[in-house]
């Protein structure tokens, strides 16, 4: 094969070298984070832009806290969501092969960190099969927030048909707003209206 045909193949081996080794999920959650960055993908988030009279999250109903939601830790800990109550609680759910959710993650993870944790709690909740791939995940991008894993089914309003989903509940149990897809989190008007929500 002389160079030329060569210099013709390298993008179609590139292209089958990211969609059939583990290289895939980085590369496009890096590709959707780039989109994200760049502000030509603007995915509406659960929060509206403030307005006068208006509330920042739109109330979606029904309670979160009369379901159980058995959770264990990363250190194989039970918790249960309820133990949450009084507090605005972001809950994400999520997988290391799930591109949209790789790309969502820096955004959801410097909320995090402006956050008043004594107000906020951050529950991600990782659907993994094998754990070990979440945490790998997770230590090589250094993410620091809280993450958990399903003890059991998820209830309502947790059973999502799609991942990212993100449910924001209210201190009083409340889903206060749902969002499934990926988004842009960390904007100061979704840091507001969880900051209000809060109060």
């Amino acid at each position: 094969m002389n160079r030329k045909n060569l210099l013709q193949w390298l993008p179609l081996a590139l292209f089958a070298l990211v969609l059939f080794t583990p290289l895939r999920t980085p590369v496009l959650g890096a590709l959707q984070r780039g989109l994200l960055a760049t502000g030509l993908w603007k995915p509406d988030v659960p929060v509206a832009t403030p307005a006068p009279a208006a509330a920042p999250i739109v109330a979606t109903g029904g309670a979160a806290y009369p379901h159980d939601l058995p959770l264990l830790t990363l250190e194989g800990k039970h918790v249960n969501l309820s133990d949450l109550k009084g507090k605005v609680v972001f809950v994400n759910l999520w997988a290391s092969w799930c591109p949209p959710c790789v790309a969502e993650m820096p955004g959801i993870h410097a909320l995090y960190k402006k956050m008043d944790s004594k107000k906020v709690a951050f529950v991600m909740i990782s659907l993994d099969e094998n754990p070990a791939k979440a945490q790998a995940m997770l230590k090589r991008q250094g993410y620091t927030f809280p993450v958990y894993f399903p003890a059991g089914p998820l209830a309502p309003p947790f059973d999502s048909n799609s991942i990212p989903s993100t449910v924001i509940l209210g201190p009083d149990g409340q889903v206060a707003a749902r969002h499934d897809g990926m988004a842009e989190y960390d904007t100061p008007e979704f840091k507001a209206a969880l900051e209000k929500l809060a109060r």
